[in-house]
């Protein structure tokens, strides 16, 4: 048998012929494969977001803050090159946009399960989403157990406990299928673990850094369609910009915010 040659192995390891041969235009326009490649690009980083935020909260549930904050701190950076590649987005005109926008006919962004995953992980108890996806698909069924579970932050409380903190009953015991909501309790205790000034300290900067981050990108990202379609409809029937508005400033860990008044 004919060993492989190792352009053969790279090929195969990275499954090139299947993703290069992914993009597939609806048009002759030529800016509509930035636009695909973009896109898919996203998508691989969100599974790789989800990948490193399952083990950020298996750790952070055995104890160990070192390995965690590495983890959060490699979210943090993808985080980053999430938010930079709308630059390249951005070189894509609204006359070069609606040349193929027709398209796309029904297909949204919004219909991103991983990105609705994603957000369930940081603590989004939202079942409306659940609408754009079948009951009996694979989809649905992610972000449903992924609302079900312990989010990021209830991960953290158990860290919290685990080091020795005393965690109000009422947060560490809580229904995790239920939205969270900012606890004065807990706030007191973030100000004790502050004031510490130790390695839970840290890993609530790292984790502040995480919700930082999907802030930055949710601005970045309703600028970005501002400056691509103004106010018009998005696609598949969202609001487009007008929804994406109202997620801004919405912090997934809202403690962690206001506890700042407190120190």
């Amino acid at each position: 048998m004919t060993e492989p040659t190792a352009a053969g192995r790279y090929r195969s390891y990275l499954a090139l012929d299947e993703i290069l041969g992914a993009q597939r235009p609806r048009s002759r326009e030529h800016d509509e494969i930035l636009f695909i490649v973009i896109h898919q690009v996203y998508e691989l980083w969100f599974k790789q977001l989800l990948h490193e935020a399952g083990r950020a909260q298996r750790l952070l549930e055995e104890g160990d803050g070192p390995r965690a904050m590495h983890t959060m701190r490699r979210i943090r950076a993808i985080l980053k090159t999430v938010v930079s590649q709308l630059d390249v987005l951005e070189t894509l005109t609204p006359a070069q946009y609606s040349g193929f926008r027709g398209r796309l006919e029904a297909a949204s962004g919004f219909e991103s399960a991983q990105f609705r995953e994603l957000e369930a992980v940081l603590g989004r108890r939202d079942a409306s989403v659940l609408a754009h996806y079948d009951p009996a698909g694979d989809e649905h069924v992610r972000i449903s157990a992924a609302m079900a579970r312990r989010s990021m932050f209830d991960s953290f409380l158990a860290y919290l406990a685990a080091c020795g903190w005393t965690v109000p009953d009422r947060a560490l015991d809580r229904d995790v299928a239920a939205p969270a909501q900012p606890s004065a309790a807990v706030q007191e205790l973030l100000a004790d673990v502050y004031s510490a000034e130790g390695e839970p300290a840290q890993v609530c900067e790292g984790l502040l850094d995480i919700d930082e981050g999907l802030q930055e990108w949710r601005y970045r990202h309703v600028k970005m369609v501002e400056r691509t379609i103004g106010d018009k409809a998005g696609t598949g029937g969202s609001s487009g910009a007008a929804y994406l508005r109202e997620t801004l400033f919405a912090p997934a860990f809202p403690d962690l915010w206001a506890v700042r008044s407190r120190l």
